[in-house]
């Protein structure tokens, strides 16, 4: 399980392996099942925790293989997936003792960027996925200089050019040709 019992936090901090398969968590999971991606291999966390206070700070780093289609081609290809992340977890808002006071505070853990959690157990479960999903990149490509797909016969360019005729006043901005600011 991806918890951490904060008595075992020593002075040096804790460090903490974990390997888990992208099904034991819902958000990935679904992506898997709707096709967006799939899991090569299983997300491996390294993480060390060290307790400030009432907090506990968790640095680490993330690591993966997923199977993508690219978005210019639609090829399937396969990229590492990749992050270092630190989360912060409190048990309370920082700088308010009073629990009246800390119930008039309009800024909430979340807003602070914090994660709240209770007792001596850390769940590290749904901070882990939220770094999954902003691991993957914004547009998959399977490379950098990927040409695509033509827009007319659908031929993949990047397996060589296509027969199709492509006449410069098709364009959209070949109205703009004649256009005279003076």
């Amino acid at each position: 399980m991806m918890r951490i019992h904060i008595e075992q936090i020593t002075e040096q901090g804790l460090i903490l392996e974990f390997a888990e398969k992208a099904e034991v968590f819902p958000v990935l999971a679904n992506m898997v099942k709707s096709g967006e991606c799939a899991f090569l291999a299983p997300i491996k966390t390294n993480l060390r925790a060290i307790r400030i206070g009432d907090m506990v700070e968790v640095e680490g780093h993330l690591a993966s293989v997923v199977r993508l289609t690219c978005g210019r081609c639609l090829n399937e290809f396969s990229a590492p997936l990749e992050s270092n992340f630190a989360l912060t977890y409190t048990r309370l808002v920082p700088g308010i003792n009073d629990d009246a006071v800390q119930a008039e505070v309009q800024l909430n853990a979340e807003d602070m960027g914090l994660i709240w959690f209770q007792g001596e157990e850390i769940n590290l479960h749904n901070g882990i996925q939220e770094q999954v999903v902003l691991a993957f990149p914004l547009k998959a490509v399977c490379k950098e200089n990927c040409k695509g797909l033509c827009s007319i016969c659908g031929t993949n360019l990047n397996d060589g050019n296509c027969v199709c005729v492509r006449d410069s006043s098709d364009s959209k901005f070949a109205v703009l040709k004649n256009l005279n600011l003076k």
